[in-house]
């Protein structure tokens, strides 16, 4: 029964490896081998790799100056790091509030026999994660320091015992995930900023890498002491990794405690957390007066409300909403240098300064397209849609102005900053024009390849949101489109001046997209009507 129990668990997790998503049928066997193994050269070769190199540039310097120690414990925390991360929301997902637990837990299984399938995918996952760091970690340290037969016993002893303790803190951090999101409401807007948060950690931390590392490196001795002063603990488990026997010994007693600790927790909290209603506060009914609204207004909440309830929808199609307003602080906080910068680099292309800026804010602007997918979700749904006392057109229009109002009021805040730290020239204005008709032009054109190249037989909305060719097309048209402006006037564009070049530009983006408006009005509107 276990055994069949972790089989089901994987299933589920790589289940997109043996279905197709779209159309919910089983992949071909040359698609499920494909799919596998390109997964493992990914995990394996580029994961994988990343850490061997990060190890090689570690392993023989401090090895050198007798750190082996603090070596092991930098990549073992790295790889606990990674593996909690990686698994945490398997935990809260697969172990607490997996969608058969009730289905599970009617059935003639032991509860024990169940959580202890749920624990054991979610120590595989765990493994598979911090395996990729700490495995390259030990096989270079073996390759040019030392293979003794300790020492060969330390790197597998070492593996073992980050993988258990990754179980049990992505058990606790599982925990208190599945306490908290209890009480939680709103948990849309929270689950988008967690991953825009764990977003900023990732890239803060890859940028500060190197220069951590050469620091690092160059005082081993000095933070070596530090560490063995102040964190005990840490210095005894990378002892581990050398093959120190009381330093092996002391580890996998103090890590199996936790572990034995967490499951004696977990066997009397399992039930209660699995079967608990929903604590959240509860909406509670009011009378009030609701003021009449046009099907208009009515239609844009809708799709407003709809964009608003799914994390995947946020973060895949409406990144742009947080970034156009950071790149607006950003330039008044660095726009100064950036000019100047710019117009040292192109001082024979005069105006290159604005044309440039206008090209960032449409740029980033492109990262919002949220009505390109917006036909697909509707779903099994549509008919709603379609059967509404309202024209075909204005559910249409409806999904038209979400993108505009998510677009084009964060913009405004980038070009509002323009106009401080761009001299007062005639090309300012026109920035302005040539950057909200792009904004407009995308929308357009986003839609338009929604309608167009509609699909509703997915089954998971990932599909329609990252996976469609109409989306991939509407990221990067909007890129490709910008690196055209730019480079356009690079080439020949400067000639004319800045003002007249943003002028002819934003007239022939409001052309093309006055098209796509009348198409989408049109033949749009009655394509949408028998989809």
């Amino acid at each position: 029964m276990l055994k069949t129990l972790v089989k089901k668990q994987l299933m589920e997790i790589f289940r997109s490896y043996f279905y197709n998503a779209k159309t919910n049928k089983k992949r071909s066997a040359a698609g499920i081998a494909g799919y596998i193994l390109l997964f493992i050269a990914l995990m394996v070769g580029v994961v994988g790799g990343m850490f061997a190199g990060l190890s090689i540039s570690l392993c023989a310097p401090l090895a050198q100056a007798g750190m082996d120690w603090l070596y092991f414990a930098l990549m073992s925390l790295l790889a606990v790091f990674l593996g909690a991360f990686g698994s945490v929301f398997n935990t809260y997902s697969g172990l607490y509030f997996a969608k058969d637990n009730d289905l599970l837990l009617s059935l003639p299984i032991p509860v024990r026999t169940l959580m202890a399938s749920r624990l054991l995918t979610v120590y595989l996952m765990g493994l598979m994660y911090s395996a990729v760091v700490i495995l390259p970690a030990v096989i270079v340290y073996w390759v040019t320091v030392s293979a003794v037969p300790m020492a060969i016993l330390g790197g597998v002893l070492l593996t073992a015992l980050i993988s258990i303790f990754v179980l049990t803190l992505s058990c606790a951090l599982g925990w208190v995930v599945a306490k908290v999101s209890r009480k939680l409401k709103h948990k849309s807007f929270i689950t988008v900023i967690v991953s825009l948060a764990g977003l900023a950690i990732y890239y803060s931390f890859v940028f500060r890498a190197q220069t951590a590392i050469e620091q690092l490196v160059a005082n081993a001795a000095f933070y070596g002491e530090k560490i063995r002063g102040a964190a005990r603990p840490l210095y005894v488990f990378g002892q581990v990794g050398t093959g120190d026997g009381v330093a092996m010994l002391l580890s996998a007693a103090v890590i199996l405690a936790l572990f034995a600790l967490t499951w004696v927790l977990l066997s009397r909290s399992f039930l209660q957390i699995t079967t608990a209603a929903d604590t959240s506060d509860k909406a509670v009914y009011r009378e009030r007066a609701v003021k009449r609204q046009s099907a208009d207004a009515a239609l844009f909440r809708k799709e407003l409300a709809r964009f608003t309830a799914s994390p995947n929808y946020m973060l895949n199609c409406g990144l742009g909403v947080l970034l156009l307003p950071v790149s607006g602080i950003l330039l008044l906080w660095k726009g100064g240098e950036v000019v100047s910068l710019l117009n040292a680099v192109f001082a024979s292309h005069g105006g290159c300064a604005e044309v440039l800026l206008c090209t960032g804010v449409c740029a980033v602007a492109s990262m919002n397209d949220m009505a390109t997918p917006s036909v697909s979700l509707e779903g099994k749904s549509l008919w709603l849609a379609q059967s509404l006392p309202v024209r075909p057109w204005q559910v249409l229009r409806a999904k038209l102005k979400v993108q505009l109002a998510l677009t084009a009021l964060p913009a405004l805040v980038p070009l509002v900053c323009m106009a401080f730290i761009l001299p007062k020239t005639a090309a300012l204005p026109f920035i302005f024009i040539a950057a909200l008709a792009y904004i407009l032009f995308s929308a357009c054109l986003g839609l338009t390849l929604g309608v167009t190249r509609a699909s509703f037989t997915w089954t998971s909305e990932l599909m329609p949101i990252k996976q469609s060719l109409a989306v991939t097309i509407a990221l990067f048209g909007g890129w490709l489109y910008a690196i055209t402006f730019a480079g356009l006037y690079l080439w020949q564009g400067w000639r004319l001046g800045a003002p007249v070049y943003l002028a002819i530009a934003a007239a022939v983006t409001l052309a093309v997209t006055a098209l796509l408006y009348h198409w989408l009005k049109t033949r749009g509107a009655r394509r949408f009507a028998v989809l």
